[in-house]
């Protein structure tokens, strides 16, 4: 890559399925890099599955090095044991980006899906139908990929 080229690394954090996506921003040019998802074991104890997030955050980062990361911030829903499961996930994902010397900049859901579909409110599959558009090479992604994918997409728009 040259020096005006970025690699970004988008994530969807969760406990249960972190979802990671890679792509090379060149000016308005953007391409896939490669997509996945961290699947911690459901049961192990809470301390481990956070260190199995980490360590996997720590694997990408050596494996794609990126010069910055993006994630999506968390829903506050009804449920305060989700919401709070789901912050101990996002942590320990931040904690292993800062870690390895990475930027994390950090965006709203509906932020990601404007940014991505045109529209605020869009549903998981026209996220993934979006992302097969515009990161030609993609290919069929499941969710948790295709969100992380989204999240790169929407900081290469809106990073400083």
């Amino acid at each position: 890559m040259t020096s005006s080229s970025r690699i970004l690394l988008g994530i969807d954090p969760g406990l249960r399925h972190t979802g990671w996506g890679v792509i090379a921003q060149q000016g308005n040019r953007l391409s896939f890099k490669a997509a996945g998802r961290i699947s911690p074991d459901p049961a192990a104890p809470m301390a481990l599955r956070l260190l199995a997030l980490a360590e996997g955050i720590d694997n990408l980062v050596k494996a794609h090095q990126p010069d910055e990361a993006a994630i999506e911030e968390t829903f506050v829903n009804r449920n305060a044991r989700s919401a709070l499961i789901l912050g101990q996930a996002r942590g320990s994902v931040i904690l292993a980006l800062a870690q390895n010397g990475l930027s994390v900049a950090e965006y709203a859901a509906n932020r990601i899906k404007q940014s991505v579909t045109g529209y605020g409110h869009a549903e998981k599959t026209q996220i993934q139908a979006m992302i097969a558009l515009l990161l030609p090479g993609s290919g069929k992604l499941v969710t948790d990929a295709a969100d992380a994918l989204a999240v790169a997409v929407t900081h290469a728009h809106h990073r400083t």
